[in-house]
């Protein structure tokens, strides 16, 4: 039986056995410099150091900065697929450079299974697969119930398809009936 944890999700290899050590991540194209303009602040550079640094953690990615790729490549995501207040709260809990991220997202026109959303992370990363995809949205979004709370995680649950919660490192339950 195979054990899912929220900080090292275990995902099987090619053989179908699930490695003790996260599989290797993809190479990611160096992201672009940011303007002046985005650069966060230095109190708010704080938050999103810890918060990349967790992904790196949960992730176990060799750089910094391959995981603040991979968290800008997620939260983007992520971004265009919570609306309303959701929306709003996450952003407010996030430190200021990953509300950016968030908030700038065009609210997508249809939703996305969970499976559609890691696919279209995939298509996002130079050399993704759906597992490695899957692994990094899951290094990602298993980090924010720790930052963001429990309560706001499970509002944007209820309006996100069903399948999203291993996504978060939760256990999906689906009704008796």
């Amino acid at each position: 039986m195979t054990t899912l944890t929220p900080q090292k999700p275990a995902l099987p290899n090619r053989e179908g056995n699930v490695p003790a050590e996260a599989p290797p991540s993809p190479r990611l194209s160096p992201s672009p410099s940011p303007s002046p303009s985005s650069v966060p602040s230095p109190s708010s550079d704080r938050g999103w150091h810890e918060l990349i640094d967790a992904v790196k953690d949960s992730g176990q990615y060799p750089t910094r900065s391959e995981a603040e790729s991979i968290t800008r490549i997620v939260l983007s995501a992520l971004g265009g697929h919570v609306v309303g207040d959701e929306r709003v709260d996450l952003a407010r809990a996030l430190p200021e450079e990953a509300a950016r991220v968030v908030a700038s997202q065009i609210p997508a026109t249809r939703e996305l299974t969970a499976a559609e959303f890691v696919e279209s992370v995939a298509a996002r990363i130079e050399g993704a697969t759906p597992a490695t995809a899957r692994w990094d949205v899951s290094s990602v979004l298993s980090v924010l119930p720790g930052l963001v709370g429990d309560a706001l995680v499970t509002r944007i649950l209820a309006q996100l398809p069903p399948g999203y919660a291993l996504l978060f490192g939760r256990a999906e339950l689906a009704p008796a009936g």
